[in-house]
């Protein structure tokens, strides 16, 4: 069993930048990512990227949003820019190995951007 750990959320004015980290406690040979689930909304892709670097992003983030891993560490970065109050929702790391349908999640981090 994989534990996913999130790290780096907070409060940030519109505009500002955040880092969110998230630390696996095995090897992810496969895809890691973050999706966002803002209150009364279903929870959204924000960005994945695969143990060789391939990056996905939802529309809505490209160009502020950048996802980054090291897999010797095993963790995944979500480097956040230009925060906009529409990205607060609480974030959650995720992660699937290859040739496996089951997904990891973490906890949550919460990021709130105000106006």
């Amino acid at each position: 069993q994989v534990q996913l750990v999130e790290s780096g959320g907070g409060l940030v004015q519109a505009g500002g930048s955040l880092r969110l980290s998230c630390a696996a406690s095995g090897s992810i040979s496969g895809i890691m990512g973050w999706y966002r689930q803002a209150p009364g909304k279903q929870r959204e892709l924000v960005a994945t990227i695969t143990v060789g670097g391939v990056t996905n992003y939802a529309d809505s983030v490209k160009g502020r949003f950048t996802i980054s891993r090291d897999n010797a560490k095993n963790t995944v970065y979500l480097q956040i820019n230009s925060l906009k109050p529409e990205d607060t929702a609480v974030y959650y790391c995720y992660a699937r190995r290859y040739f496996t349908s089951y997904a990891y999640w973490g906890q949550g981090t919460q990021v709130t951007v105000s106006s």
